[in-house]
């Protein structure tokens, strides 16, 4: 299972104009390769009389999946800069469509690639990149006597308290980074002399807005 990886926010798109060419630019994330393609599909739906959707998504952990469309331009004008730009962010699963209605002045090879890598920066700056990293849902179950310390304790720590439960005793969920587990777990005995019994809930993402 991957740990830390980067892929878009959310649902974003962006417009800019070259040469009198509208360029709408749709950004989305996308775990699969179908949700790749229904995701593209959704825009030409929306876009049918453009003169080119054009995309290219990334998907997986080492990027098995990745494809490319320039959608009628010039062979490597348009799909292959959209997934380069995907590539160069560091993104992964990820989806990009950009739309081009033609204004009538040509930009040749230089300026299309130009011009669909701009289009595609747009749309990821629009939906904002975000850092999914692996987290353990810790469970730390104490007596009631307990809980003020290991609340306290939890509180003023780098780690985040999901919530608590109470029943006959006490059962506190914490998020905690993948790689400190042991260094948790340890700290955890030494705060409760021994007391507390912690162990790994669940295994879950958390995400991070960096832009």
């Amino acid at each position: 299972m991957r740990e830390n990886y980067k892929t878009v926010g959310e649902i974003a798109d962006a417009e800019i104009i070259i040469q009198k060419s509208r360029f709408i630019g749709y950004a989305a994330r996308a775990e699969t390769e179908k949700g790749a393609i229904e995701f593209i599909d959704s825009i030409k739906a929306i876009h049918r009389s453009a003169t080119h959707n054009c995309s290219a998504y990334l998907i997986g952990e080492h990027d098995s999946i990745q494809k490319a469309n320039d959608d009628g331009e010039p062979s490597g004008t348009a799909g292959v800069p959209i997934l380069e730009v995907l590539k160069k962010q560091g993104l992964k699963d990820t989806v990009v469509v950009i739309t081009r209605y033609y204004g009538g002045i040509k930009l040749g090879g230089g300026g299309l690639i130009r011009a669909y890598g701009k289009a595609t920066t747009e749309a990821l700056n629009a939906a904002g990149i975000v850092e999914r990293r692996l987290h353990h849902l810790m469970k730390i179950s104490v007596d009631y006597s307990w809980l003020g310390k290991v609340e306290n304790e939890i509180r003023q720590s780098e780690y985040l308290l999901k919530e608590i439960q109470y029943t006959d005793g006490v059962d506190l969920f914490v998020h905690i980074p993948a790689e400190k587990e042991t260094v948790f777990t340890n700290w955890m005995n030494e705060i409760t002399n021994g007391q507390a019994k912690v162990r790994c809930n669940q295994k879950e993402f958390l995400e991070f807005k960096i832009t």
